[in-house]
């Protein structure tokens, strides 16, 4: 990849020669294609593709190759991004008192392995209950919120988004439930963590709940917020096997790993521009 590489992803109604469209565009745009990934989804009769293009030496200025990619979208109806791979994303990051998600995140951005620009950490809790976590010189606003505030907080969040022009929100075990209008005013860029398991529990302790059950299976799934309560369209999802000699303190331990995996590799996936929205679920367009 270069710094002159761009990445186009979209949805649209399926007809006959998008591919083309989409090749011969590029092509005239002086554009070189250097990845390609396409799915038809033939129950909605939908078409979802995500190219990877370099703009050679005497390619179309970005602002030309935009309107060209406006004018076809128009044509066929098409909900698209398009944006330099270069191009960092401005990501929030939201959490309460488990820090184990946030630490991860965090570890994984100071490597290179998320590349995502920070533009603040937001939690409901002071920042004495994440000790354990390197927040270095980050920006950390602490809001915190009770069922009487839950408005002007979120309120707060909202102006903070606004502020720093920040394009994903990511509940990194952020242990509120946002309300119907937030969730809506963050639709499509928002990632939340939960842990997933069959049966479902919900409350406190659900690991402990669990093992109650003599569950055979953990998980944990990351997906898109919504007003339905963890039932988001889903990016991301992992489980791992657990047996009868293991104690509720180990499930919790297992389950924190998990959580840590499927939330980092959905906030990538969303970061690359390979994850399009599909109604309810999602496709992602993995490396």
């Amino acid at each position: 990849m270069t710094d002159r590489s761009m990445i186009l992803a979209f949805s649209c109604p399926d007809r006959p020669g998008i591919v083309s469209a989409v090749s011969s565009l590029l092509f005239q745009a002086g554009c070189n294609i250097l990845d390609a990934q396409q799915f038809d989804d033939t129950e909605t009769g939908h078409f979802f593709m995500r190219v990877v293009f370099d703009r050679l030496e005497d390619a179309n200025s970005q602002t030309d190759i935009a309107a060209s990619v406006q004018d076809l979208a128009t044509r066929l109806g098409m909900i698209f991004t398009l944006r330099e791979r270069s191009a960092k994303k401005r990501v929030m990051l939201l959490v309460s008192k488990f820090d184990h998600c946030l630490a991860d995140l965090l570890y994984r951005w100071r490597i290179g392995e998320l590349p995502m620009e920070l533009t603040a950490i937001v939690s409901n809790h002071g920042r004495e209950q994440l000790a354990s976590t390197d927040l270095g010189e980050l920006p950390f606003y602490h809001l915190p919120v009770t069922k009487q505030t839950k408005m002007e907080q979120e309120a707060r969040i909202w102006e903070l988004v606004q502020e720093t022009s920040t394009e994903l929100v990511v509940l990194a075990r952020y242990m509120q439930i946002l309300s119907d209008g937030f969730s809506a005013k963050l639709s499509g860029r928002c990632i939340n963590i939960h842990h997933s398991f069959l049966p479902g529990f919900k409350g406190a302790k659900p690991y402990h709940q669990a093992h109650e059950r003599g569950v055979k299976l953990i998980g944990a799934t990351a997906h898109y917020v919504t007003s339905d309560l963890d039932e988001g369209p889903i990016i991301e999802q992992d489980v791992e096997r657990i047996s009868h000699r293991e104690t509720p303190d180990d499930l919790v331990r297992k389950g924190r790993d998990i959580e840590r995996r499927v939330l980092a590799r959905a906030v990538f996936h969303h970061l690359e521009d390979r994850v399009v929205l599909n109604g309810k679920k999602t496709v992602v367009f993995t490396g």
